[in-house]
């Protein structure tokens, strides 16, 4: 029997204990689970691709059936060309589940080979977003136990960083 890869994609900007939950469920459920931080020319992230990828890195290091890797252009060739037969994606709210829908019927249209597998994060994290932690370190608030220790002290480098250029 072949093994079971599945890609979770997004742009991790920056990667919460939500996006930690899923990873850490689905890697029970599949035999490899390919953490695909997006690049996408078109958004202004807070992080780039390269720190991205550090930071998801340093958070699954050890995890032995869990990759991170950058990919651009079309998911389903993405996932072909790691030979994922498993879209996974997060559901927090109702709110989420229209995009999402619309995104896995034309997923399955273009490759039918591979499925979408929507997981729910763990209750605590039912109300996390990337966007909303950039908001609230931007904000001065903390998000102690919305994101990982180490994405936690990069926010703060990078306020601080902005904060200083801005004296």
């Amino acid at each position: 029997m072949s093994e079971i890869i599945a890609i979770y994609p997004g742009s991790f900007d920056p990667l919460t204990n939500g996006h930690v939950d899923i990873i850490q469920r689905g890697s029970r459920l599949f035999d490899r689970i390919v953490v695909g931080v997006l690049v996408n020319l078109e958004k202004s992230p807070l992080f780039t691709v390269p720190e991205r990828v550090e930071i998801a890195r340093g958070v699954f290091r050890g995890w032995t059936n869990v990759e991170v890797d950058t990919f651009d252009g079309l998911l389903v060739d993405y996932a072909r060309s790691k030979r994922a037969s498993v879209i996974v994606r997060g559901l927090r709210a109702i709110s989420d589940f229209e995009f999402e829908m619309q995104m896995a019927l034309m997923n399955r249209r273009l490759s039918p080979e591979v499925e979408t597998v929507f997981m729910m994060p763990a209750e605590p994290y039912t109300y996390v977003s990337s966007r909303l932690v950039k908001e609230v370190v931007a904000l001065g608030g903390s998000v102690t136990g919305l994101v990982p220790d180490v994405v936690e002290e990069r926010l703060r480098q990078k306020k601080n960083a902005r904060e200083t250029m801005r004296a």
